[in-house]
Protein backbone atom coordinates (compact mmCIF):
# COMPACT_ATOMS: atom_id res chain seq x y z
CA UNK A 1 0.00 0.00 0.00
CA UNK A 2 2.90 2.30 0.96
CA UNK A 3 4.88 1.30 -2.12
CA UNK A 4 1.45 1.92 -4.13
CA UNK A 5 0.88 5.68 -2.62
CA UNK A 6 4.88 6.31 -3.33
CA UNK A 7 4.24 5.66 -6.73
CA UNK A 8 1.53 7.58 -7.47
CA UNK A 9 3.32 10.47 -5.51
CA UNK A 10 6.44 9.90 -8.15
CA UNK A 11 3.97 9.98 -11.14
CA UNK A 12 2.63 13.30 -9.98
CA UNK A 13 5.87 14.76 -8.97
CA UNK A 14 6.74 13.67 -12.36
CA UNK A 15 3.82 14.76 -14.14
CA UNK A 16 4.19 18.25 -12.37
CA UNK A 17 7.89 18.64 -13.53
CA UNK A 18 7.01 17.95 -17.42
CA UNK A 19 4.21 20.82 -17.03
CA UNK A 20 6.29 22.98 -15.40
CA UNK A 21 9.38 22.18 -18.10
CA UNK A 22 6.53 22.44 -20.86
CA UNK A 23 5.68 25.82 -18.78
CA UNK A 24 9.37 27.77 -18.73
CA UNK A 25 10.24 26.14 -22.29
CA UNK A 26 6.82 27.95 -23.90
CA UNK A 27 7.76 31.44 -21.85
CA UNK A 28 10.84 30.76 -22.97
CA UNK A 29 10.03 30.18 -26.65
CA UNK A 30 7.43 33.15 -25.93
CA UNK A 31 10.18 35.63 -25.21
CA UNK A 32 13.00 34.34 -27.64
CA UNK A 33 10.25 35.31 -30.57
CA UNK A 34 9.29 38.84 -28.26
CA UNK A 35 13.27 39.32 -28.59
CA UNK A 36 13.59 38.00 -32.05
CA UNK A 37 9.89 40.74 -32.92
CA UNK A 38 11.67 43.33 -30.44
CA UNK A 39 15.40 43.15 -32.75
CA UNK A 40 13.15 43.39 -35.66
CA UNK A 41 11.48 46.10 -34.38
CA UNK A 42 14.61 48.14 -33.01
CA UNK A 43 16.42 46.74 -36.95
CA UNK A 44 13.86 48.48 -38.57
CA UNK A 45 13.86 51.71 -36.81
CA UNK A 46 17.32 51.91 -37.10
CA UNK A 47 17.33 51.58 -40.69
CA UNK A 48 14.33 54.64 -40.83
CA UNK A 49 16.65 56.74 -38.77
CA UNK A 50 19.42 56.04 -41.46
CA UNK A 51 16.79 57.42 -44.02
CA UNK A 52 15.32 60.42 -41.92
CA UNK A 53 18.88 60.90 -41.93
CA UNK A 54 19.20 60.92 -45.83
CA UNK A 55 15.58 62.92 -46.30
CA UNK A 56 13.21 64.75 -44.02
CA UNK A 57 10.76 63.00 -45.64
CA UNK A 58 8.89 60.52 -43.64
CA UNK A 59 9.32 56.43 -44.74
CA UNK A 60 7.29 53.39 -43.36
CA UNK A 61 10.29 51.34 -43.17
CA UNK A 62 8.51 47.89 -42.98
CA UNK A 63 5.93 49.31 -45.62
CA UNK A 64 8.63 49.92 -48.29
CA UNK A 65 11.02 46.72 -47.44
CA UNK A 66 7.41 44.68 -48.22
CA UNK A 67 7.12 46.74 -51.48
CA UNK A 68 10.27 45.64 -52.59
CA UNK A 69 10.10 42.28 -51.54
CA UNK A 70 6.94 41.57 -53.19
CA UNK A 71 7.19 43.71 -56.07
CA UNK A 72 10.75 43.91 -56.59
CA UNK A 73 12.48 46.56 -59.37
CA UNK A 74 10.07 48.39 -61.65
CA UNK A 75 11.89 50.26 -64.51
CA UNK A 76 10.33 52.52 -67.37
CA UNK A 77 12.69 54.03 -69.78
CA UNK A 78 12.19 56.76 -72.75
CA UNK A 79 14.56 56.70 -75.82
CA UNK A 80 15.28 54.13 -78.24
CA UNK A 81 19.15 54.32 -78.06
CA UNK A 82 21.49 54.36 -75.06
CA UNK A 83 22.41 57.39 -75.96
CA UNK A 84 19.09 59.25 -76.07
CA UNK A 85 17.08 57.39 -72.72
CA UNK A 86 16.42 58.35 -69.76
CA UNK A 87 14.77 55.55 -66.96
CA UNK A 88 12.28 55.88 -64.23
CA UNK A 89 13.04 53.63 -61.48
CA UNK A 90 10.81 52.27 -58.27
CA UNK A 91 12.84 50.83 -55.71
CA UNK A 92 16.21 50.36 -57.64
CA UNK A 93 18.90 49.74 -55.41
CA UNK A 94 22.70 50.32 -54.99
CA UNK A 95 25.18 48.10 -53.31
CA UNK A 96 28.10 49.94 -51.83
CA UNK A 97 29.80 46.88 -51.11
CA UNK A 98 30.00 46.44 -54.79
CA UNK A 99 29.78 50.07 -56.22
CA UNK A 100 26.98 48.62 -58.32
CA UNK A 101 23.27 48.93 -58.95
CA UNK A 102 20.80 45.82 -58.04
CA UNK A 103 17.90 45.60 -59.92
CA UNK A 104 15.33 42.88 -57.76
CA UNK A 105 12.88 40.62 -59.56
CA UNK A 106 9.64 39.50 -58.58
CA UNK A 107 6.48 38.57 -60.11
CA UNK A 108 5.57 42.09 -60.05
CA UNK A 109 8.74 43.36 -61.73
CA UNK A 110 8.51 45.55 -64.95
CA UNK A 111 11.58 46.27 -67.07
CA UNK A 112 10.72 48.20 -70.20
CA UNK A 113 12.42 48.38 -72.84
CA UNK A 114 13.33 44.35 -72.02
CA UNK A 115 16.46 44.53 -73.86
CA UNK A 116 17.79 41.29 -72.63
CA UNK A 117 21.72 40.97 -73.52
CA UNK A 118 21.56 43.99 -75.97
CA UNK A 119 21.57 45.99 -72.58
CA UNK A 120 25.14 45.92 -72.21
CA UNK A 121 26.14 46.47 -76.09
CA UNK A 122 27.10 49.22 -74.86
CA UNK A 123 24.73 50.13 -71.94
CA UNK A 124 21.74 50.94 -71.08
CA UNK A 125 22.33 54.82 -70.94
CA UNK A 126 24.53 57.61 -70.58
CA UNK A 127 25.16 58.99 -67.00
CA UNK A 128 26.22 61.84 -68.58
CA UNK A 129 25.04 64.68 -71.27
CA UNK A 130 28.43 64.08 -73.37
CA UNK A 131 27.15 61.41 -75.73
CA UNK A 132 28.60 57.55 -76.06
CA UNK A 133 31.45 58.34 -73.69
CA UNK A 134 32.56 54.68 -72.10
CA UNK A 135 32.91 56.06 -68.74
CA UNK A 136 29.94 57.30 -68.22
CA UNK A 137 27.65 54.44 -69.35
CA UNK A 138 24.96 53.08 -67.38
CA UNK A 139 23.96 49.36 -66.18
CA UNK A 140 22.91 47.47 -63.16
CA UNK A 141 23.22 43.72 -61.72
CA UNK A 142 20.02 41.75 -61.47
CA UNK A 143 18.85 39.44 -58.32
CA UNK A 144 15.68 37.76 -57.67
CA UNK A 145 14.10 39.79 -54.60
CA UNK A 146 14.16 36.60 -52.20
CA UNK A 147 17.68 37.36 -52.03
CA UNK A 148 17.36 40.20 -49.80
CA UNK A 149 16.97 37.52 -46.98
CA UNK A 150 20.42 36.71 -46.93
CA UNK A 151 21.65 40.51 -48.12
CA UNK A 152 21.91 43.34 -45.50
CA UNK A 153 18.95 45.50 -44.34
CA UNK A 154 17.96 47.90 -47.24
CA UNK A 155 18.29 51.65 -46.16
CA UNK A 156 15.59 53.70 -48.50
CA UNK A 157 15.92 56.75 -49.87
CA UNK A 158 12.39 58.47 -49.85
CA UNK A 159 12.91 61.37 -51.79
CA UNK A 160 12.57 61.48 -55.69
CA UNK A 161 16.27 61.71 -56.89
CA UNK A 162 17.66 62.15 -60.01
CA UNK A 163 21.00 60.36 -60.82
CA UNK A 164 23.82 61.56 -63.09
CA UNK A 165 27.48 61.75 -63.22
CA UNK A 166 28.86 65.12 -63.24
CA UNK A 167 31.61 65.23 -66.39
CA UNK A 168 34.48 67.61 -65.14
CA UNK A 169 32.95 69.15 -61.88
CA UNK A 170 36.19 71.52 -61.82
CA UNK A 171 35.37 73.18 -65.11
CA UNK A 172 32.93 75.89 -65.36
CA UNK A 173 32.28 75.22 -68.84
CA UNK A 174 31.74 71.99 -68.31
CA UNK A 175 29.87 72.31 -65.27
CA UNK A 176 27.48 74.74 -66.97
CA UNK A 177 27.40 72.80 -70.83
CA UNK A 178 27.65 69.21 -69.67
CA UNK A 179 25.42 68.90 -66.23
CA UNK A 180 23.60 72.05 -65.14
CA UNK A 181 21.57 72.95 -68.09
CA UNK A 182 21.04 69.67 -68.52
CA UNK A 183 20.21 68.48 -65.17
CA UNK A 184 17.41 71.85 -64.68
CA UNK A 185 15.58 70.81 -67.92
CA UNK A 186 15.59 66.99 -67.42
CA UNK A 187 14.05 68.29 -64.25
CA UNK A 188 11.41 70.38 -66.17
CA UNK A 189 11.03 67.33 -68.39
CA UNK A 190 9.41 64.96 -65.41
CA UNK A 191 6.82 67.15 -62.96
CA UNK A 192 8.00 64.90 -59.58
CA UNK A 193 11.57 66.19 -59.83
CA UNK A 194 10.79 69.54 -58.07
CA UNK A 195 12.51 71.66 -56.16
CA UNK A 196 12.55 68.60 -53.35
CA UNK A 197 13.95 66.72 -55.61
CA UNK A 198 17.42 65.10 -54.92
CA UNK A 199 20.50 64.82 -57.14
CA UNK A 200 22.97 61.94 -56.20
CA UNK A 201 25.83 61.80 -58.56
CA UNK A 202 27.72 59.16 -59.12
CA UNK A 203 30.96 59.88 -61.15
CA UNK A 204 32.81 59.54 -57.84
CA UNK A 205 34.60 63.19 -57.93
CA UNK A 206 34.25 65.14 -54.63
CA UNK A 207 32.48 68.44 -54.26
CA UNK A 208 34.39 70.45 -56.66
CA UNK A 209 35.25 74.54 -56.62
CA UNK A 210 31.67 74.75 -58.03
CA UNK A 211 29.23 72.82 -55.63
CA UNK A 212 27.19 75.93 -54.52
CA UNK A 213 25.66 75.69 -58.24
CA UNK A 214 24.90 72.12 -57.94
CA UNK A 215 23.03 73.39 -54.65
CA UNK A 216 20.55 75.64 -56.90
CA UNK A 217 18.99 73.14 -58.71
CA UNK A 218 17.41 71.34 -55.22
CA UNK A 219 16.44 72.67 -52.35
CA UNK A 220 18.07 69.11 -50.60
CA UNK A 221 21.71 69.12 -50.73
CA UNK A 222 23.27 66.95 -53.53
CA UNK A 223 24.91 62.90 -52.72
CA UNK A 224 27.99 62.66 -54.03
CA UNK A 225 29.31 58.88 -54.55
CA UNK A 226 31.01 58.52 -51.48
CA UNK A 227 28.75 59.57 -49.16
CA UNK A 228 26.50 56.32 -49.60
CA UNK A 229 28.41 53.90 -48.18
CA UNK A 230 27.75 55.96 -44.73
CA UNK A 231 24.28 55.12 -44.72
CA UNK A 232 24.75 51.56 -45.33
CA UNK A 233 25.96 48.64 -47.59
CA UNK A 234 22.10 48.27 -49.32
CA UNK A 235 20.76 51.67 -50.26
CA UNK A 236 17.31 51.53 -52.15
CA UNK A 237 15.54 54.39 -53.60
CA UNK A 238 12.44 54.23 -53.87
CA UNK A 239 11.64 56.59 -56.99
CA UNK A 240 14.44 57.68 -59.17
CA UNK A 241 15.47 59.13 -62.44
CA UNK A 242 18.48 58.07 -64.13
CA UNK A 243 20.40 60.01 -67.09
CA UNK A 244 19.85 63.52 -68.25
CA UNK A 245 18.51 64.89 -71.37
CA UNK A 246 20.98 65.89 -74.01
CA UNK A 247 18.68 68.53 -75.88
CA UNK A 248 20.60 71.35 -74.50
CA UNK A 249 23.98 70.71 -75.50
CA UNK A 250 25.44 72.72 -78.51
CA UNK A 251 29.17 71.53 -78.39
CA UNK A 252 31.00 68.16 -78.75
CA UNK A 253 34.25 67.51 -77.10
CA UNK A 254 36.45 65.93 -80.03
CA UNK A 255 36.25 62.58 -78.89
CA UNK A 256 35.34 60.56 -81.97
CA UNK A 257 36.25 63.89 -84.02
CA UNK A 258 37.50 67.08 -83.91
CA UNK A 259 35.89 69.61 -81.62
CA UNK A 260 33.24 71.70 -83.16
CA UNK A 261 29.76 72.93 -82.65
CA UNK A 262 27.06 69.62 -82.13
CA UNK A 263 25.28 68.29 -85.40
CA UNK A 264 21.41 69.42 -85.73
CA UNK A 265 21.17 71.31 -82.43
CA UNK A 266 17.89 70.95 -80.71
CA UNK A 267 18.78 74.17 -78.38
CA UNK A 268 18.35 77.63 -78.62
CA UNK A 269 19.33 80.63 -76.82
CA UNK A 270 15.84 81.43 -75.34
CA UNK A 271 16.28 78.41 -73.40
CA UNK A 272 19.50 78.89 -72.43
CA UNK A 273 17.95 82.43 -71.42
CA UNK A 274 15.28 80.87 -69.23
CA UNK A 275 17.80 78.88 -67.25
CA UNK A 276 20.29 81.75 -67.06
CA UNK A 277 17.37 83.79 -65.49
CA UNK A 278 16.14 80.88 -63.22
CA UNK A 279 19.65 80.80 -61.95
CA UNK A 280 20.06 84.49 -61.41
CA UNK A 281 16.89 84.23 -59.44
CA UNK A 282 18.19 81.94 -57.00
CA UNK A 283 21.13 83.82 -56.89
CA UNK A 284 19.09 86.88 -55.81
CA UNK A 285 19.79 88.67 -58.82
CA UNK A 286 18.31 91.14 -60.98
CA UNK A 287 18.83 91.35 -64.65
CA UNK A 288 19.43 94.44 -66.83
CA UNK A 289 16.45 93.30 -68.69
CA UNK A 290 14.37 92.91 -65.55
CA UNK A 291 15.21 96.28 -64.36
CA UNK A 292 14.07 97.78 -67.88
CA UNK A 293 10.67 95.63 -67.63
CA UNK A 294 10.13 97.37 -63.99
CA UNK A 295 10.43 100.95 -65.90
CA UNK A 296 14.04 101.76 -65.99
CA UNK A 297 14.82 104.99 -67.86
CA UNK A 298 16.10 104.23 -71.24
CA UNK A 299 16.97 107.21 -72.26
CA UNK A 300 20.25 107.63 -74.59
CA UNK A 301 22.30 109.75 -72.46
CA UNK A 302 21.50 107.42 -69.04
CA UNK A 303 21.70 104.64 -71.12
CA UNK A 304 25.24 105.44 -72.21
CA UNK A 305 26.34 106.62 -68.53
CA UNK A 306 25.24 102.91 -67.14
CA UNK A 307 27.16 100.67 -69.89
CA UNK A 308 30.67 99.60 -68.94
CA UNK A 309 33.39 97.32 -70.48
CA UNK A 310 34.07 93.63 -68.32
CA UNK A 311 36.93 92.03 -68.91
CA UNK A 312 38.03 88.65 -67.34
CA UNK A 313 41.43 88.59 -65.42
CA UNK A 314 43.10 85.52 -64.89
CA UNK A 315 46.11 84.99 -62.45
CA UNK A 316 47.57 81.68 -62.81
CA UNK A 317 47.78 80.61 -66.16
CA UNK A 318 46.84 81.86 -70.02
CA UNK A 319 47.54 85.40 -68.72
CA UNK A 320 46.87 89.18 -69.97
CA UNK A 321 50.20 90.83 -69.69
CA UNK A 322 49.42 93.84 -70.58
CA UNK A 323 45.64 94.10 -68.78
CA UNK A 324 46.27 97.56 -67.99
CA UNK A 325 46.69 98.86 -70.75
CA UNK A 326 44.35 97.26 -72.65
CA UNK A 327 41.88 97.89 -69.68
CA UNK A 328 42.63 101.61 -70.83
CA UNK A 329 42.62 101.27 -73.85
CA UNK A 330 38.72 100.07 -74.08
CA UNK A 331 37.84 103.18 -71.79
CA UNK A 332 39.25 105.58 -74.30
CA UNK A 333 38.00 103.57 -77.08
CA UNK A 334 34.49 103.49 -76.12
CA UNK A 335 34.45 106.03 -73.45
CA UNK A 336 32.80 103.44 -71.44
CA UNK A 337 34.12 102.48 -67.50
CA UNK A 338 36.37 99.01 -67.57
CA UNK A 339 35.17 96.54 -64.59
CA UNK A 340 37.59 93.64 -64.24
CA UNK A 341 36.47 90.04 -62.81
CA UNK A 342 38.26 87.34 -61.57
CA UNK A 343 36.87 83.66 -60.73
CA UNK A 344 39.81 83.66 -58.48
CA UNK A 345 39.12 86.25 -56.37
CA UNK A 346 35.17 86.97 -56.56
CA UNK A 347 31.98 84.49 -55.70
CA UNK A 348 30.42 83.74 -58.92
CA UNK A 349 27.27 85.53 -57.81
CA UNK A 350 29.16 88.78 -57.46
CA UNK A 351 30.76 87.92 -61.18
CA UNK A 352 27.35 87.23 -62.87
CA UNK A 353 25.96 90.20 -61.17
CA UNK A 354 28.31 92.44 -62.80
CA UNK A 355 28.00 90.76 -66.24
CA UNK A 356 24.73 90.74 -66.34
CA UNK A 357 24.92 94.31 -67.43
CA UNK A 358 27.66 94.60 -69.21
CA UNK A 359 27.74 95.95 -72.64
CA UNK A 360 30.87 93.82 -73.50
CA UNK A 361 32.67 90.87 -72.13
CA UNK A 362 36.36 90.45 -73.04
CA UNK A 363 38.45 87.41 -72.14
CA UNK A 364 41.25 85.22 -73.20
CA UNK A 365 39.91 81.52 -74.30
CA UNK A 366 38.59 79.62 -71.25
CA UNK A 367 35.70 78.13 -69.26
CA UNK A 368 35.04 81.13 -67.48
CA UNK A 369 33.37 82.65 -71.24
CA UNK A 370 30.39 80.12 -70.97
CA UNK A 371 29.55 83.64 -68.62
CA UNK A 372 28.18 84.72 -71.06
CA UNK A 373 25.30 83.41 -70.90
CA UNK A 374 24.06 86.19 -68.47
CA UNK A 375 24.89 89.14 -71.06
CA UNK A 376 22.49 91.28 -71.54
CA UNK A 377 21.02 91.18 -75.23
CA UNK A 378 22.87 93.06 -77.77
CA UNK A 379 25.82 92.53 -75.73
CA UNK A 380 29.48 91.99 -77.22
CA UNK A 381 31.44 88.70 -76.74
CA UNK A 382 35.28 89.99 -77.34
CA UNK A 383 37.62 86.20 -76.96
CA UNK A 384 41.31 86.37 -77.07
CA UNK A 385 43.35 83.57 -78.30
CA UNK A 386 46.81 82.84 -78.03
CA UNK A 387 49.43 82.42 -80.50
CA UNK A 388 49.37 78.71 -83.16
CA UNK A 389 45.74 78.54 -81.51
CA UNK A 390 43.21 78.84 -84.86
CA UNK A 391 39.89 80.56 -83.29
CA UNK A 392 37.97 78.62 -85.84
CA UNK A 393 39.09 75.39 -84.55
CA UNK A 394 38.23 76.21 -80.98
CA UNK A 395 34.33 77.57 -80.88
CA UNK A 396 31.97 76.82 -77.78
CA UNK A 397 31.89 80.10 -76.50
CA UNK A 398 31.40 81.59 -80.48
CA UNK A 399 28.87 78.70 -80.92
CA UNK A 400 26.99 79.66 -77.73
CA UNK A 401 26.74 83.71 -78.53
CA UNK A 402 25.46 83.05 -81.87
CA UNK A 403 22.29 80.66 -80.85
CA UNK A 404 19.17 81.91 -82.28
CA UNK A 405 17.83 84.00 -79.68
CA UNK A 406 21.39 84.72 -77.56
CA UNK A 407 21.27 88.19 -79.25
CA UNK A 408 24.47 88.55 -79.06
CA UNK A 409 27.72 89.76 -80.77
CA UNK A 410 30.72 87.51 -81.08
CA UNK A 411 34.41 88.92 -82.04
CA UNK A 412 37.71 86.89 -81.62
CA UNK A 413 41.35 88.24 -81.72
CA UNK A 414 44.39 86.00 -82.24
CA UNK A 415 47.88 86.75 -81.19
CA UNK A 416 49.71 86.36 -84.53
CA UNK A 417 53.03 87.61 -83.46
CA UNK A 418 55.33 85.15 -81.78
CA UNK A 419 57.52 87.61 -79.59
CA UNK A 420 54.90 88.39 -78.15
CA UNK A 421 54.25 85.27 -76.24
CA UNK A 422 55.46 83.82 -73.10
CA UNK A 423 55.26 79.24 -73.12
CA UNK A 424 55.79 77.17 -70.07
CA UNK A 425 57.59 74.02 -71.35
CA UNK A 426 58.46 73.43 -67.59
CA UNK A 427 55.50 73.23 -66.09
CA UNK A 428 53.30 69.88 -65.68
CA UNK A 429 52.09 68.31 -68.73
CA UNK A 430 48.17 69.30 -67.90
CA UNK A 431 49.32 72.86 -67.91
CA UNK A 432 51.14 72.75 -70.98
CA UNK A 433 54.70 71.64 -70.01
CA UNK A 434 56.46 69.16 -72.20
CA UNK A 435 59.65 68.42 -71.04
CA UNK A 436 58.44 65.07 -70.74
CA UNK A 437 58.52 64.51 -74.42
CA UNK A 438 61.56 63.24 -76.60
CA UNK A 439 63.52 66.12 -77.83
CA UNK A 440 62.96 66.26 -81.47
CA UNK A 441 59.44 65.96 -80.22
CA UNK A 442 59.41 69.20 -78.30
CA UNK A 443 61.58 71.33 -81.11
CA UNK A 444 58.90 70.26 -83.57
CA UNK A 445 56.02 71.46 -80.66
CA UNK A 446 58.25 74.88 -80.29
CA UNK A 447 59.13 75.73 -83.93
CA UNK A 448 54.83 74.71 -84.54
CA UNK A 449 53.02 78.16 -86.28
CA UNK A 450 49.87 76.23 -85.82
CA UNK A 451 48.12 73.57 -84.18
CA UNK A 452 47.00 70.78 -86.26
CA UNK A 453 43.51 69.81 -85.73
CA UNK A 454 43.09 66.99 -83.13
CA UNK A 455 41.28 65.14 -80.93
CA UNK A 456 40.78 65.35 -77.39
CA UNK A 457 42.30 65.84 -74.46
CA UNK A 458 45.85 65.46 -74.00
CA UNK A 459 47.39 66.58 -77.19
CA UNK A 460 50.65 68.06 -76.17
CA UNK A 461 50.61 70.74 -78.78
CA UNK A 462 47.65 72.14 -78.29
CA UNK A 463 48.25 72.23 -74.14
CA UNK A 464 51.36 74.04 -74.74
CA UNK A 465 49.75 76.81 -77.13
CA UNK A 466 46.78 76.84 -75.11
CA UNK A 467 48.60 77.64 -71.45
CA UNK A 468 50.98 80.59 -72.82
CA UNK A 469 50.83 83.88 -71.11
CA UNK A 470 49.90 86.74 -73.98
CA UNK A 471 51.03 90.49 -74.68
CA UNK A 472 48.27 91.93 -76.36
CA UNK A 473 49.03 93.91 -79.58
CA UNK A 474 47.10 97.16 -78.82
CA UNK A 475 46.76 98.34 -82.63
CA UNK A 476 45.57 94.94 -83.67
CA UNK A 477 43.41 94.18 -81.56
CA UNK A 478 41.83 97.76 -81.97
CA UNK A 479 41.87 97.12 -85.64
CA UNK A 480 40.04 93.87 -85.35
CA UNK A 481 37.56 95.23 -82.43
CA UNK A 482 36.61 98.32 -84.72
CA UNK A 483 36.30 95.88 -87.96
CA UNK A 484 33.85 93.53 -85.73
CA UNK A 485 31.25 96.18 -84.12
CA UNK A 486 30.50 97.30 -87.90
CA UNK A 487 28.68 93.80 -88.39
CA UNK A 488 27.14 93.92 -85.15
CA UNK A 489 23.18 94.29 -86.02
CA UNK A 490 21.49 97.05 -84.78
CA UNK A 491 19.50 96.46 -82.03
CA UNK A 492 19.32 98.83 -79.68
CA UNK A 493 15.51 98.48 -77.94
CA UNK A 494 14.25 96.15 -80.46
CA UNK A 495 12.46 93.63 -78.54
CA UNK A 496 13.59 90.07 -78.64
CA UNK A 497 12.50 88.25 -81.71
CA UNK A 498 10.90 84.99 -81.57
CA UNK A 499 10.90 82.92 -84.73
CA UNK A 500 7.63 81.47 -85.66
CA UNK A 501 7.26 78.86 -87.96
CA UNK A 502 4.02 78.46 -90.71
CA UNK A 503 2.39 75.29 -90.56
CA UNK A 504 1.75 72.47 -92.91
CA UNK A 505 0.30 73.93 -96.46
CA UNK A 506 -3.51 73.07 -96.59
CA UNK A 507 -5.35 71.43 -99.39
CA UNK A 508 -2.54 70.63 -101.76
CA UNK A 509 -3.82 69.86 -104.97
CA UNK A 510 -2.04 68.20 -108.59
CA UNK A 511 -3.44 67.91 -111.65
CA UNK A 512 -2.63 67.36 -115.22
CA UNK A 513 -3.68 68.26 -118.52
CA UNK A 514 -3.13 67.28 -122.00
CA UNK A 515 -2.75 70.34 -124.04
CA UNK A 516 -1.71 68.70 -127.62
CA UNK A 517 0.10 65.59 -128.24
CA UNK A 518 3.05 66.77 -127.51
CA UNK A 519 2.74 69.11 -124.88
CA UNK A 520 1.42 68.76 -121.00
CA UNK A 521 0.49 70.97 -118.27
CA UNK A 522 0.55 70.45 -114.51
CA UNK A 523 -1.37 72.70 -112.36
CA UNK A 524 -0.18 72.77 -108.52
CA UNK A 525 -2.30 74.61 -106.03
CA UNK A 526 -3.14 74.70 -102.68
CA UNK A 527 -4.52 76.76 -99.08
CA UNK A 528 -2.06 78.81 -96.85
CA UNK A 529 -1.23 77.54 -93.60
CA UNK A 530 -3.90 78.10 -91.07
CA UNK A 531 -1.81 80.32 -88.45
CA UNK A 532 -0.46 82.21 -91.85
CA UNK A 533 -3.32 84.74 -91.32
CA UNK A 534 -2.53 85.52 -87.48
CA UNK A 535 1.11 86.57 -88.10
CA UNK A 536 2.43 89.92 -89.86
CA UNK A 537 4.77 88.51 -92.77
CA UNK A 538 6.50 90.20 -94.84
CA UNK A 539 7.00 87.86 -97.80
CA UNK A 540 5.83 83.60 -98.06
CA UNK A 541 7.76 81.73 -100.17
CA UNK A 542 6.36 78.11 -101.10
CA UNK A 543 8.66 74.99 -101.99
CA UNK A 544 7.36 72.83 -105.02
CA UNK A 545 9.02 69.62 -105.44
CA UNK A 546 8.41 67.69 -109.02
CA UNK A 547 9.07 64.14 -109.46
CA UNK A 548 8.63 62.67 -113.03
CA UNK A 549 6.99 59.23 -112.79
CA UNK A 550 9.91 56.35 -112.84
CA UNK A 551 12.90 59.12 -112.60
CA UNK A 552 14.60 59.30 -109.59
CA UNK A 553 15.66 62.92 -109.12
CA UNK A 554 13.18 65.54 -107.74
CA UNK A 555 13.09 69.22 -109.42
CA UNK A 556 12.68 71.59 -106.51
CA UNK A 557 10.87 74.97 -107.41
CA UNK A 558 10.44 78.31 -104.67
CA UNK A 559 7.38 79.80 -105.54
CA UNK A 560 6.15 83.22 -104.21
CA UNK A 561 2.79 83.71 -102.60
CA UNK A 562 -0.12 83.60 -105.07
CA UNK A 563 -3.67 83.26 -105.88
CA UNK A 564 -2.84 81.80 -109.62
CA UNK A 565 -1.85 78.30 -109.59
CA UNK A 566 1.34 77.32 -110.50
CA UNK A 567 1.92 75.92 -114.49
CA UNK A 568 4.42 74.22 -116.00
CA UNK A 569 4.60 72.89 -119.52
CA UNK A 570 6.25 69.68 -120.44
CA UNK A 571 6.31 66.84 -122.85
CA UNK A 572 5.66 63.67 -121.42
CA UNK A 573 2.83 61.38 -122.84
CA UNK A 574 0.71 60.74 -120.80
CA UNK A 575 1.83 63.53 -118.41
CA UNK A 576 1.72 60.95 -115.09
CA UNK A 577 4.41 62.53 -113.21
CA UNK A 578 2.81 64.63 -110.32
CA UNK A 579 3.92 65.07 -106.64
Amino acid sequence: MRASVAGCRMSVGALLNGLLVSVVAALLWKYSKLSEHTALLEEELHMTRQSQELSQARIDYHVALQALQEHGTRMVCTGKMHTDRICRFDYLCYSSEAEEFVFFHSNSSVMLPNLGARRFQPALLDLSSVEDHNTQYFNFLELPAATLKFMPKPVFVPDVTLIFNRFNPDNLMHVFHDDLLPAYYTMQQYSDLDDEARLVFMEGWSEGPHFDLYRLLSSKQPLLKEQLRNFGKLMCFTKSYIGLSKMTTWYQYGFVQPQGPKANMLVSGNEIRQFGKFLMEKMNITGVEEVEKEGASTEDEKEKKDEYIVVFSRSTTRLILNEAELIMVLAQEFQMRVVTVSLEDQSFPSIVQVISGASMLVSMHGAQLVTSLFLPRRATVVELFPFAVNPEQYTPYKTLASLPGMDLHYISWSNTKEENTVTHPDRPWEQGGITQLDKEEQERILTSKDVPRHLCCRNPEWLFRIYQDTLVDIPSFLEVLKEGMKTKPSMKKSKPASVVHPGRVREPQCQTSVQTSHEAKLTVSWQIPWNLKYLKVREVKYEVWIQEQGENTYMPYILPQRTTPFQKTSSPSPPTWCG
